[in-house]
């Protein structure tokens, strides 16, 4: 499957190590294509800046750790997300062609979509066969 990693999960697995978003990113850059938006790595920098500023010197190496498309965000199109600086990653997903979108916002999981689907760590986790 190729899989789209949303920021707050990059957020949550470099800051916790041993977290159900770490395990699901280890697996996904494992079993699967791992992809990441351009606009999310920069969402990643700014939330560290702001909420985790000692992280930030480590941010590149832990990107560095995984194998991964970088994809650029895509700002037209439809609005289909209530957030607007969802839109572009959203579209990114889209024209990327990507199965899943490995999130924990609220605003890509209430989307009705079948493809790409959205789903929470724990959702993929359990349909991946994955013990938690």
């Amino acid at each position: 499957m190729k899989i789209l990693v949303d920021t707050n999960i990059l957020f949550s697995a470099m800051l916790f190590r041993g977290s159900k978003p770490a395990k699901a990113l280890l697996h996904v850059s494992d079993y699967h294509e791992m992809v990441i938006c351009d606009r999310s790595i920069y969402e990643l920098y700014d939330v560290l800046k702001r909420k985790a500023p000692e992280a930030l010197p480590d941010a590149e190496v832990f990107l560095a750790e995984f194998s991964y498309e970088l994809i650029p965000a895509v700002d037209n199109g439809t609005k289909l997300i209530r957030d607007a600086k969802d839109q572009p990653i959203l579209n990114a997903a889209i024209v990327a062609d990507v199965d899943v979108i490995l999130t924990g916002d609220k605003d890509f999981l209430s989307l009705d979509m079948e493809h790409p689907r959205c789903m929470t760590v724990t959702e993929f986790l359990e349909e991946d066969g994955v013990g938690l």
